[in-house]
């Protein structure tokens, strides 16, 4: 138990991404493209999947909600993260601070398990055409979905309710561009044991679970393939995954890459770049992966462009 004269900090200070002066200017801009990128990259395909007919399948159904989880996680960290390379006093209230882990682990959590669904998603889709319509229904769709945000809300209230359950007394500034759990807790001045833990172990629960659905779907999937006798058979079939395959591969291996390394080559600084990259960079390449290996979704866009009412009218 903490001494009771600690005292409890009412706000916090971001170093963000660098502390030097003359890069907060440059790196504004820097992240304000990255960010206008990803809103207009996944409002796009928010827009084109919801009022294009052509795309009202499971497939674009799923595509759609991560674009909305990628939107959601960038926002909760890239507007604060912009205001504080443009003032000198960077601080963060501490309520506000917890409001900012909450809504991450609600869109990261959430992102990890859609990507899971997505891979089922091929993989019926691939494995078991002719029941595709019927085992992945608009029923079945809105379960899954609706599942992976409740989940990622729960993780987020029980994970960010330890985090913020320590005491934290004189140093207050965190080595970070985010309110996250790691540098949170290197602040705190009393035990911080059991938060760790219930970090730790919903983590590596999180990845073990999702990433265990994508290897077996992805498994069955390469072994379907290798069965279908035509080379352009295989190309087909290849082709309808191949887009969320990159996505998961640049997901998962940033994801392993900051939580699986070593406890001795543990740094800040390399979490830091790791997390530029999945809280930033991700979302803003994902519609990328999807729209330049996707015909449909270029059709869609041309569509759309040509003549946008067309759209609305045949919903």
């Amino acid at each position: 138990m903490a001494p009771r004269n600690l005292s409890h900090v009412t706000e916090f200070i971001l170093v963000g991404v660098s502390d030097l002066p003359e890069l907060q200017v440059p790196l504004f801009f820097v992240f304000l493209v990255i960010y206008l990128l990803t809103a207009a990259g996944n409002l796009g395909i928010i827009t084109l999947t919801t009022v294009d007919s052509r795309l009202q399948t499971p497939m674009y159904f799923f595509l759609r909600h991560l674009a909305v989880i990628n939107f959601g996680n960038s926002t909760v960290i890239a507007p604060k993260m912009l205001v504080n390379f443009l003032v000198s006093k960077k601080t963060t209230l501490y309520y506000e601070c917890a409001t900012q882990l909450g809504g991450f682990l609600v869109f990261i959590v959430a992102e990890i398990f859609m990507l899971a669904v997505m891979a089922y998603d091929r993989y019926v889709a691939i494995c078991n055409p002719l029941l595709y319509m019927v085992v992945v229904s608009r029923r079945v769709c809105l379960l899954l979905v609706s599942l992976t945000y409740f989940y990622g809300f729960c993780t987020a209230i029980v994970v960010s309710s330890c985090v913020f359950s320590v005491s934290y007394c004189s140093s207050k500034k965190i080595n970070h561009f985010y309110c996250d759990n790691v540098p949170l807790l290197a602040l705190s001045c009393s035990d911080t044991y059991l938060p760790e833990t219930v970090v730790f172990i919903s983590a590596a629960t999180n990845l073990f679970f999702s990433m265990t659905i994508v290897l077996v779907s992805y498994f069955n999937i390469v072994l379907s393939i290798l069965r279908i006798r035509s080379a352009e058979g295989r190309k087909k079939a290849f082709s309808t995954c191949a887009s969320h395959m990159m996505a998961v591969t640049v997901f998962y291996g940033t994801l392993l890459f900051m939580y699986l390394q070593p406890q001795t080559n543990h740094s800040l600084d390399t979490d830091k770049m790791a997390s530029v990259f999945y809280t930033l960079v991700i979302p803003m390449l994902n519609p990328m992966i999807y729209s330049l290996r996707n015909k449909d979704v270029k059709a869609a866009l041309k569509r759309f462009m040509t003549n946008p009412c067309d759209s609305f009218k045949s919903l």
